[in-house]
Parts: structure tokens; sequence; C-alpha cells
């Protein structure tokens, strides 16, 4: 899926700690993307609204827990 998100307002979470680790992230009508807070530049990573929905459920499930 490719989405012009130029004028996306992205957003942290606000559990985010002080280094400024964490994923940003924009959910729009037709999915979602996922960028690293520290180089936002490098690039994003997209979900269409199935695949956004079944990823979340995962990480709520803690499927994806090391």
């Amino acid at each position: 899926m490719t989405v012009d998100l130029s004028g996306a307002r992205w957003r942290k979470s606000s559990r985010s700690g002080a280094q400024n680790d964490c994923v940003e992230l924009v959910v729009a009508r037709l999915g979602a993307a996922v960028r690293d807070s520290k180089n936002p530049e490098a690039g994003h990573v997209s979900f269409a609204t199935t695949g956004w929905e079944s990823f979340m459920g995962a990480v709520k499930q803690g499927q994806l827990d090391v």
C-alpha cells in the first residue's frame, strides 16, 4: 500500500520515555503507519486496515511479547 503521508499528523505514545526511543503512529481511514521517532526520515511501515487490526489484536493478546 502506498499512501502519501506528507501532511500526516504523527503522534507518540504518552508513555514514551525521555530518551525519545519509541515509534510514532498515524491512523487514517485506509489503515495506519508507524515510524521510528528518532529517525523519521528513514521511512515508515504501512498497514491496510485489516492488517492493522490483526497486528493490534496480536499486540493486545501478548502474542508478540519476547
